[in-house]
């Protein structure tokens, strides 16, 4: 999160001038403190239910982190929270419970510095979130898509793509060493460039196992073509299907972003076997993100989980 640098009314005047440490808004450190804090309690349940889900009718539980987490929050200025999601319980079998970690950073140096710089910055900046989900416990941890660079594909500046790396490079080997070190899954989404076959460019996520191993990858099967933002410039649609990957934790699957519009796209990762599908995304609210709590309703899937990158990444 970035500093807030002031409040301003309509006339352009400041209302009021301040910085907070935590990088809040109107001095709440989250969305869901803000809102909790200014809602009815009816009306706080009713807008949860629309942004997390309806968690079988009732109201979300907090989960109480351990303090090495939360001492890495408060050092790295970065917010933290969990929380615990029901599910109906079956005759048969014990419940299996599963933690998972989703992270949403912003980039840590400006998009005009030596883009090795930049790489190097963001690998910095994740290193004690990282730790954090590790010393909470999660078991699979995802990361935003395209994490590991701006999110600069709707800028259709080639150079960008100097970013590509390959399934097994630099970002991967970056995540492998947390995976085996915290026995934990780790979805990796990163602009690939695909060695052996003429280092064409796709949008993918990696999955890497729980000891470090690489499981495999997928390849965004949907792009956007939207007015004058195309993704195409970049990448075209992936070429993996609705590949299931079979985890220590159990059978996930990954909808990258503008493949969440598709109804079909999610029935697919259903009837392949996903328990978990996540769908990390980049989006603003004038173009797609109204559409969740519509979209949402649709998905024949037990459970799906979404990280967004902060807009423009800034």
């Amino acid at each position: 999160m970035e500093k807030s640098e002031g409040i301003e009314r309509e006339n352009g005047s400041k209302e009021e001038k301040q910085s907070f440490k935590d990088g809040s808004i109107c001095g709440y450190d989250s969305l869901h403190r803000l809102l909790s804090s200014n809602l009815k309690p009816e009306i706080f349940q009713e807008v949860s239910q629309l942004l997390l889900g309806l968690n079988c009718g009732r109201s979300l539980e907090t989960v109480v982190l351990p303090e090495s987490a939360k001492a890495l929050s408060s050092k790295h200025d970065f917010d933290l929270q969990a929380f615990c999601f029901s599910a109906d319980k079956e005759l048969l079998r014990e419940p299996r419970v599963v933690r998972v970690g989703l992270i949403q950073n912003s980039i840590a140096l400006p998009p005009t510095a030596p883009y090795l710089d930049q790489k190097k910055a963001i690998f910095e900046k994740l290193r004690p979130i990282i730790d954090a989900a590790g010393a909470s416990g999660v078991n699979i941890l995802c990361l935003q898509e395209a994490w590991m660079m701006p999110f600069a594909f709707c800028t259709r500046e080639k150079r960008w793509c100097e970013f590509a790396e390959p399934v097994n490079g630099e970002s991967t080997q970056y995540l492998q060493e947390f995976a085996s070190k915290f026995n934990m899954v780790i979805v990796s989404p990163i602009l690939e460039r695909d060695v052996n076959h003429g280092e064409t460019i796709w949008n993918t996520a990696v999955i890497i196992g729980n000891h470090g191993n690489i499981i495999g990858k997928h390849r965004k099967n949907h792009i956007p073509r939207v007015g004058d933002f195309n993704e195409s410039t970049y990448y075209m649609e992936g070429n993996t299907g609705h590949p299931i990957f079979e985890t220590a934790y159990g059978k996930i699957a990954v909808n990258i972003c503008y493949g969440r519009h598709h109804p079909l796209n999610w029935l697919a990762f259903g009837l392949n076997g996903a328990e978990i599908v996540f769908n990390p995304s980049a989006t603003v609210g004038e173009l797609s993100e109204p559409m969740w709590p519509i979209e949402v309703i649709l998905y024949p899937i037990s459970y799906f989980i979404r990280t967004q990158r902060i807009p423009l990444s800034k």
